[in-house]
């Protein structure tokens, strides 16, 4: 039997705050219980299980958030998990004008129970990439995929790979020279953990099995490197086949995304 609150422990102990290594012109700064983050596509508020504060202080602490932010011209997420304390958090942030993004499922597996050898359809071939090219078209596939502007997921991925290069693996899934599905392997240095980020898939490769070889491979790195657990924040898409393949819920998380009033 699996002690998910165990794992919920380790998360909380080592998954919160900054991590390591930031990207150069990111720039981390304490204002009491929550670190905030400037100088990448939109601020960052990151904060520990329980802000230790409620009512009119926690108003104050929401408030200073986002008039920093208002004062840059930036939008602003802050992280919020489903355990997190006061539970009025989330009441608090809407009624400061922050807006809640999708929830997902926050995800832990054992690092050796997921590595395997991935298996791939017929046409697809899977390549960890470093070029900025590559991670541009990553940006360009993720645009199609979401029907938004993702031209600064390039720019991000450009700037860890550049700022840890040991820390950040990024791979490509392609079908006759086209990126139909993207996913990172991020290690959090200092800790246990890695992190899986990415997975979007080109609607027409979608069920073929692309999603659990990206998980394959980057589980296979982590545990060639001695890392014990692997974290998702995953969609309602994602779950089933994480849970299927043996990762754990332990809590959700929720973004919850203040942006400046548009002029005219």
């Amino acid at each position: 039997m699996t002690n998910t609150d165990g794992l919920l422990a380790a998360y909380d102990e080592q998954m919160r705050g900054v991590p390591p290594n930031l990207p150069a012109g990111v720039v981390a700064e304490q204002d009491g219980p929550v670190l905030r983050l400037t100088g990448q596509f939109r601020g960052f508020v990151s904060a520990p299980p329980d802000l230790g504060v409620d009512g009119a202080e926690l108003d104050l602490l929401i408030a200073r958030q986002r008039d920093y932010f208002a004062a840059r011209g930036e939008s602003l997420e802050w992280k919020t998990r489903g355990h997190d304390r006061p539970a009025a958090l989330p009441d608090r942030l809407r009624a400061a004008g922050f807006v809640p993004e999708e929830r997902e499922t926050v995800l832990i597996g054992r690092t050796r129970e997921m590595a395997a050898e991935p298996v791939l359809p017929d046409g697809v071939v899977l390549r960890q990439v470093t070029a900025d090219a590559d991670m541009r078209r990553i940006a360009a596939m993720e645009s199609t995929v979401w029907g938004q502007d993702w031209a600064w997921l390039g720019d991000d991925l450009i700037a860890r790979v550049a700022a840890a290069p040991g820390e950040v693996a990024v791979f490509v899934a392609e079908a006759g020279g086209e990126v139909v599905s993207a996913a990172w392997l991020v290690v959090r240095t200092g800790t246990e953990f890695a992190g899986l980020w990415g997975g979007s898939t080109l609607q027409e490769w979608r069920g073929r099995g692309i999603y659990r070889a990206l998980v394959a491979v980057r589980a296979s790195m982590a545990a060639a490197r001695g890392i014990r657990y692997l974290q998702v924040d995953a969609s309602d898409d994602s779950a089933p086949i994480l849970r299927r393949l043996g990762f754990h819920a332990v809590t959700t998380t929720t973004p919850y995304i203040w942006s400046p009033p548009q002029s005219g």
